[in-house]
């Protein structure tokens, strides 16, 4: 199912490009649009996930200098029965963690430098263990090529900006024009929001119970989710809008309209979903 909602992603960003490329420059334009969408969709699906660990200074760790982590990481892919992933330090005081790659076998997991401190073993566990259930239910490979194809709609809503300032094409038999150039400067980033938010929020319940089974601590994890979500609230950080949906809680504080397109369920109802099921 993931595989048929990622070949619809990129159909669907390639279908969006050539309706800017035709609205900025017709025929030409089209042509354009479809050839650039077709090297960013291989682009996206080799190379998302080193562009999203890059972006986040995400450092490779070992065993020998993350014993702790390697140990915790180890133990719980042999519980999922997951090959081992690459392990990332992310240096940021938020504690927070997401999972990236193409499939389980080039899988990665990185964890910010504070959740290390924040939380304590059980709970460490329970969030690690539901970044592997983001991995063994395939999730990853959707949810970082919607990271960079958000970025890139985001990219075709300035392209449309721009366009639109300087006269755009007059609006002739081709269609088009200012008012159509306005139009997709509006909706493209509402268009990366939907994106996010129809890929992430089911999946997160999903990876909180496959993460409960795998760790065998439900209530850990609730515990962690909790901390993290009030230190997001207190210390929202410097997260990129086009990945918050890849990490196990929103790193943006929540205002109405935040909450409103949030990218993950809220952090209530995932605890009280994880409480039960302990029960």
């Amino acid at each position: 199912m993931n595989r048929l909602k990622t070949f619809l992603l990129m159909m669907g960003l390639m279908f969006l490009f050539m309706f800017v490329g035709g609205a900025i420059a017709g025929n030409q334009g089209m042509i354009i649009a479809f050839v650039f969408a077709c090297c960013m969709n291989f682009f996206a699906y080799w190379f998302s996930d080193k562009v999203v660990l890059k972006m986040y200074k995400a450092k490779e760790v070992n065993e020998q200098e993350f014993p702790r982590l390697y140990v915790i990481v180890r133990n719980l892919v042999e519980r999922a029965n997951l090959p081992m992933p690459r392990v990332y330090i992310i240096p940021a005081q938020v504690p927070n963690a997401f999972a990236t790659g193409r499939n389980p076998e080039n899988a990665a997991v990185a964890v910010t430098q504070s959740l290390l401190e924040v939380l304590n073993e059980e709970e460490l566990s329970g969030v690690l263990a539901h970044e592997l259930a983001h991995i063994k239910n395939r999730d990853i490979l959707i949810s970082t090529i919607a990271a960079t194809l958000a970025g890139a709609i985001t990219m075709l809503a300035y392209m449309a900006r721009f366009s639109a300032i300087f006269g755009g094409r007059s609006r002739g038999r081709d269609g088009g024009g200012i008012i159509g150039l306005l139009a997709m400067a509006i909706l493209a980033p509402i268009a990366a929001m939907l994106i996010q938010m129809a890929i992430s929020r089911s999946r997160e319940y999903l990876a909180d119970r496959g993460g409960g089974e795998i760790s065998g601590n439900p209530l850990a994890l609730a515990d962690a989710l909790k901390k993290l979500e009030y230190a997001a609230q207190r210390n929202p950080g410097s997260s990129n809008s086009t990945t918050a949906h890849m990490f196990i809680v929103n790193p943006f504080r929540k205002g109405f309209l935040t909450g409103l397109f949030s990218t993950h369920p809220s952090t209530q109802e995932r605890v009280k979903r994880l409480e039960a099921m302990a029960r």
